[in-house]
């Protein structure tokens, strides 16, 4: 193991075994500004609640650059504290995403700042595993001139060392079915809601994903509903069925256009209330900082099928894009874990990019 590839372990061990479930972030926060005040002086450091933003290279003039990471996890459940086993580390987050964190940390730490051809600035942030108007990074962005000023940024999310362009909006709405109370012995007296929603619920199960070509890439929008409740007792026909309905949409749409057509969709026999509104994310493909980024090393460079903080840049005007080392397949999973030999190959493609970044026309 080469000391790069035993450092990004120790650093990504060091901090997955610092517990930090949604909205219990603060523990690992403070050991995160320890540890880059300690290497880059407290001067660098901004706290923000439990989130930080650090400038670890300023340079008036140059591109200005954040690498974007939360602090936060799921709850999942684990057969024993965070540890390495040969090639893997296991623990909460390993994955998801303090595997970006840990090659966040030590490219601060290692790359030679002097050098950097653009003004780069890390943002640790809180609370991203809940409803979107929760997350930290909303706040930080409205009270930041800088990250509303970035010419890009990069979310870490876990891709397996994959570029991952845009992303999809998501909504999530309930939709309520009205009927009426009777006894299941008698259901003629009453109106069931659930049977209601029935022809809704066929049209659903026929409906088929669309694709949108956004740039020259495919987009999946997809309609599902993911939870149902209905009824106050077994032998009652339930006066109100509600069902939430999570609709992932492609850019340039917006979420109203998109709750816009689930009351088309539904028309008069449910009433809509959206909940949770998500916006999505243009590809940016043709940006030159996500050439260069193509060309630095990632396995492969596809288009998003879900939703993640890019949106949030995109709404601002900063060209974003996901990009990290953690593996993909193993966010929110029990006993989860990542590959090792990933983050020494996402540390290199992440110094390769800011390295050599080109400058902007």
């Amino acid at each position: 193991m080469s000391d790069l590839a035993r450092a990004l372990a120790d650093t990504l061990l060091e901090i997955t075994a610092i517990d930090s479930v949604i909205g219990q972030e603060k523990e690992l926060c403070d050991h995160v500004e320890h540890r880059l005040g300690r290497s880059l002086g407290n001067s660098h450091l901004i706290r923000f609640r439990d989130s930080l933003v650090v400038r670890v290279a300023e340079k008036p003039g140059a591109p200005k650059v954040a690498l974007v990471g939360h602090l936060d996890t799921v709850d999942t459940q684990h057969d024993g504290p965070a540890r390495i086993e040969g090639s893997r580390l296991y623990g909460a987050g390993a994955a998801d995403m303090k595997s970006g964190l840990a090659v966040m940390i030590e490219l601060a730490e290692r790359v030679d700042l002097a050098a950097l051809p653009c003004d780069l600035s890390l943002i640790f942030y809180e609370r991203e595993e809940g409803p979107f108007d929760e997350n930290v990074l909303g706040p930080m962005i409205d009270h930041f001139d800088l990250l509303r000023q970035l010419d890009f940024a990069i979310c870490l999310e876990p891709s397996s060392n994959e570029l991952q362009l845009g992303c999809m909006g998501s909504v999530h709405a309930t939709a309520r079915f009205e009927g009426q109370t009777a006894h299941s012995a008698r259901p003629w007296q009453g109106d069931n809601a659930i049977l209601k929603a029935a022809p809704f619920l066929r049209e659903l199960a026929a409906r088929q994903p669309r694709e949108v070509e956004v740039d020259g890439h495919l987009f999946r929008e997809v309609v599902s509903p993911t939870l149902a409740s209905a009824g106050g007792g077994r032998n009652v026909v339930p006066d109100l069925f509600e069902v939430n309905l999570n609709y992932r949409f492609a850019p340039p749409r917006t979420p109203q256009d998109v709750v816009d057509e689930l009351r088309q969709l539904i028309g008069d026999e449910a009433v809509v209330v959206p909940t949770d509104l998500s916006p999505a994310c243009r590809p940016h493909s043709s940006h030159p900082f996500v050439q260069h980024l193509s060309r630095c090393g990632v396995s492969s460079t596809k288009i998003k099928q879900a939703w993640t903080d890019v949106a949030r840049f995109d709404q601002v005007g900063v060209p974003a894009v996901n990009l990290g080392p953690g593996v993909q397949s193993q966010a929110h999973q029990p006993n989860e874990y990542t590959e090792l030999p990933l983050l020494e190959d996402g540390y290199r493609i992440f110094h390769k990019f800011l390295s050599e970044l080109p400058p902007l026309s």
